[in-house]
């Protein structure tokens, strides 16, 4: 799969919890400062005269949202009027380059029409590797300048949303996924909670990314996304609490989420590089959709999460899962909204 930070978050607690069940085997993260409202997003491009399905390009530099439209202007918002349609979710989130993934491709630090990359586990060196003697891929070493600018953008983040984290937890709305626990003590937390607790602690607070993890893990399928959010349209069965262990904003074990790391700005990885994809042409380095041709026309992975645009309503973001190059290609492109990326893995498994 490629995804966001949380979306990652939540494939790393389920790859342990529900261990064979989850079919997740590679992860590629994606750089993320922020996500935004579709709505609100949409609202807000009115006062610009702009319609989404004109937009051809979303890009997020030099703090400016900048909109590449279909007769070639460009328009530029400044972020910080942009950001009043960010999802608050993303105020508590630590994580710029997607620290529990095995590879993490972003803009940030590279030249343009190259993409950074963050090498994090033998699997994702293996892939690297792999690609780029197949002539997928071409790397160079990340400058000093890159990783200095990397390392202020992934400093100001964690520094930023841990204030928020704390103002929360002051007016108790503590942030769970920030606390330093043991997996002994994370499945005794856990252990009694269920959609209710789910609700509660999450949905209500504005902390839910809108993964849909709960969604693919609800083994009675009685959860949903209706609304803009997870809702129950049932009863839990005794003793479940799956959809609260699978969650990335409930408690995880320090064992996959050290807050020793908070100091690091890029978490724990092997090496940092810059690479651009020799084959095809994508945002940034095209990397991440290289990464994808290559493992699938390899036959490394049986098929990818991607996501989309909807067909119904232009840049509204929508996962699949394909085995199929040609919708990796047009899946390319960052969709700066959020997305239950883990919900086609629910109808995967239904046969659907």
């Amino acid at each position: 799969m490629v995804g966001t930070p949380c979306q990652i978050l939540a494939a790393a607690k389920m790859n342990r919890f529900i261990n064979e069940e989850f079919p997740v085997d590679l992860k590629i993260g994606l750089f993320c400062m922020e996500n935004f409202s579709y709505s609100y997003m949409k609202e807000m491009l009115k006062e610009y005269g702009v319609d989404m399905g004109d937009i051809t390009q979303y890009r997020i530099e030099k703090g400016h949202l900048w909109l590449y439209l279909k007769d070639e202007e460009v328009i530029k918002i400044p972020l910080e009027k942009a950001k009043k349609c960010m999802r608050k979710n993303c105020q508590i989130c630590m994580d710029f380059t997607s620290e529990q993934s095995d590879v993490s491709v972003g803009s940030a630090g590279s030249p343009e029409g190259w993409s950074t990359v963050i090498i994090r586990t033998e699997k994702g060196l293996k892939l690297i590797e792999a690609a780029e003697n197949d002539n997928y891929i071409e790397t160079k070493p990340i400058s000093e300048d890159g990783l200095k600018i990397m390392e202020k953008l992934a400093k100001e983040k964690k520094s930023e949303n841990k204030a928020e984290i704390n103002k929360r937890k002051k007016v108790a709305r503590p942030v769970l996924y920030r606390r330093d626990i043991s997996e002994e003590e994370f499945i005794s937390e856990v252990f009694d909670c269920q959609f209710n607790d789910l609700k509660g602690d999450v949905i209500d607070i504005g902390a839910c990314v809108l993964c849909g993890a709960c969604v693919y893990a609800c083994p009675e399928e009685i959860v949903e996304i209706r609304d803009r959010k997870p809702q129950i349209k049932g009863n839990c069965s005794p003793e479940c609490n799956i959809c609260y262990v699978s969650c990335p904003r409930t408690y995880i074990p320090n064992d996959i989420l050290s807050k020793k790391l908070d100091a690091e700005p890029f978490g724990k990885y092997i090496k940092i590089i810059s690479a651009k994809a020799n084959k095809i042409e994508g945002q940034d380095g095209g990397v991440a959709t290289a990464l994808l041709t290559y493992t699938l026309s390899n036959n490394m992975v049986d098929e990818a999460i991607v996501v989309d645009k909807s067909d119904l309503e232009p840049w509204k973001p929508e996962a699949k899962i394909t085995d199929n190059i040609v919708d990796v290609f047009n899946a390319s492109g960052t969709k700066y909204a959020a997305c239950p990326i883990f919900k086609p893995l629910k109808q995967t498994r239904e046969g659907n």
